[in-house]
């Protein structure tokens, strides 16, 4: 990749991380296949428009890492649903207050984090609404957070 083509993909990643709507994810992989799908339908609708495939996951993170500040860096995030390393609290403030699906965090995993609830939190790109959560979804003052740093096992917060 070329540092002419990085300034471009870095704005693109960022585009679409300001798409994801409250209370909802996208892991690195699937930002990195959103953009290349997008390449494809542009090419499809350029004539002589080529197939280079720009960045995966670990483009996507470094790109998040030098310029994700600005966006809502914390609506993108890794495959398993684990918080970003460093800045926990700081995404688990964001995810309470988007209502964010989250779940418990292992009583034996250190810090007893929660985890960001994959299946339920996780957006394709489809037409959701801004703060729409999938029906069913728990609010984030009801999860036992009594373990986690910062919060009160008696509030649920």
């Amino acid at each position: 990749m070329s540092a002419q083509e990085l300034p471009e993909y870095a704005e693109r990643v960022l585009e679409t991380a300001e798409l994801i709507p409250p209370g909802r994810v996208m892991t690195y992989g699937d930002v990195a296949e959103w953009l290349a799908q997008e390449e494809e339908r542009e090419a499809l609708s350029s004539e002589g428009g080529g197939g280079r495939r720009v960045g995966g996951p670990r483009q996507v993170g470094r790109v998040m890492t030098l310029y994700g500040g600005a966006v809502p860096w914390w609506r993108v995030v890794r495959a398993d649903g684990r918080l970003l390393p460093g800045h926990e609290q700081r995404a688990l403030a964001h995810y309470r207050e988007e209502g964010t699906p989250l779940r418990p965090a292992p009583r034996t995993e250190e810090g007893h984090l929660p985890r960001l609830d994959m299946r339920r939190a996780r957006w394709d790109g489809g037409d959701t609404s801004p703060g729409d959560v999938p029906a069913g979804d728990v609010p984030p003052g009801d999860i036992s957070l009594g373990d986690v740093p910062g919060g009160d096992a008696a509030s649920g917060a």
